[in-house]
Formats: C-alpha cells, structure tokens, sequence
C-alpha cells in the first residue's frame, strides 16, 4: 500500500470518526431535546392537573352559592307570606276581649228578662254579630271546645275535675273561647279538662 493510500485510508478513518463523533452529538443533542420536552410536558400535566383542581373547586363554590341563595329567596319568600298571613294578628288578638265583653254583655242581658231591655239586647246582638262576622270574613274562627278530646296545640288546662271514666281527658267547661288565625292558635282556649 502506497503512502497515498494510507493517508486516503487515514483520512476515511477520520472521517468515520468526525462522522460518529457528529453523529453522538447530534443524537445527544436529541436526547436533551426528548427530556426537556418530557419536562415540559410534565409541567403542562401537573399545570393541566391544577388547573382542573382549581375549577371543581369553582363549579363547587357556584353550586354551594346557588343553593344558598335559593334557601335564603324561598326562605324569604315563606318570611313574607307568614308575616301576610299573620300581618293582623296583633290586632284581632288585641279584639277578642272585646268579644268576651260582649259575650257577658249579652249574659246579662239576657237574665235580666226585662222587657224595656229587648231594644238593648237587639242593638248589642246586631253589634255582636256583625263583629263576629268581621272576624270570620278574616279567617279568625273559634277553636271548637264542647265535648272533644283536651288538645295541648288548642287547649290551655285550668283545672281538672273528676267526671267519670267516659269523659276523662276530654274539655267538660270552657272559661274562656279561644281562637285561630287560620291555622295558627292566637289565643288558647282555656278550658276544665275531665279525669
């Protein structure tokens, strides 16, 4: 082999080696790239991971502020028609011992059994009447007392007496009437409870 060869030979040899030396770098150069990439990627997953964290939380917050205000607007709602409901009972409240005077009013009266009174008893009875009828057309009633089973929600005990085994716990006297704004008890009616 001639000195030329050799140094052509050498030269390919060179080559190959400057070729792989080449070829390394650029393949470490890639592999760099591939895990920077992973890096990144895995910085976007633990991003993408916060960010789907954070907007359940939002979505739960919005959930939780949505049903607070629906509860506060129905609640506010029931508020309303309660105070509706009962926005006089103050004052038929306040009425009903003007009832009781008549109610006596009317007892007298009638036992007195004089015959110049009848003018008086007719004018009392026709106040009466038409009072009672104001209450009613306002849904005021009176709780019912004769004969029926003594009720802590309607009742009020004053006393009880002995009556017998077929009247214990039931009302056997009212002392005073009680009354209802529609479902609601504004006065009990204070009764004698047998036992």
């Amino acid at each position: 082999m001639s000195k030329k060869e050799k140094k052509i030979k050498d030269l390919n040899g060179a080559n190959d080696a400057n070729d792989a030396n080449d070829e390394m770098k650029e393949l470490t150069e890639l592999q760099e790239q591939v895990k920077t990439q992973e890096e990144e990627k895995a910085a976007l997953e633990e991003e993408k991971a916060a960010l789907e964290e954070q907007k359940a939380e939002l979505e739960d917050k919005n959930l939780r502020m949505m049903a607070e205000f629906d509860n506060f607007r129905k609640r506010t709602n029931k508020e309303k028609l309660d105070l509706m409901a009962t926005a006089g009972e103050r004052i038929f409240t306040e009425m009903l011992p003007l009832v009781d005077d008549f109610e006596r009013a009317l007892a007298s009266i009638n036992g007195a059994n004089d015959t110049n009174d009848d003018a008086l008893l007719n004018g009392v009875q026709l106040i009466y009447q038409k009072f009672v009828g104001f209450l009613e057309k306002n849904d005021v009633h009176v709780i019912e007392t004769e004969g029926v089973d003594f009720n802590t929600d309607e009742h009020e005990a004053v006393t009880t007496f002995a009556a017998g085994e077929e009247m214990k716990g039931k009302v056997i006297d009212c002392t005073q009437k009680g009354y209802k704004l529609g479902d609601k008890v504004i006065r009990f009616a204070k009764v004698v409870v047998g036992e």
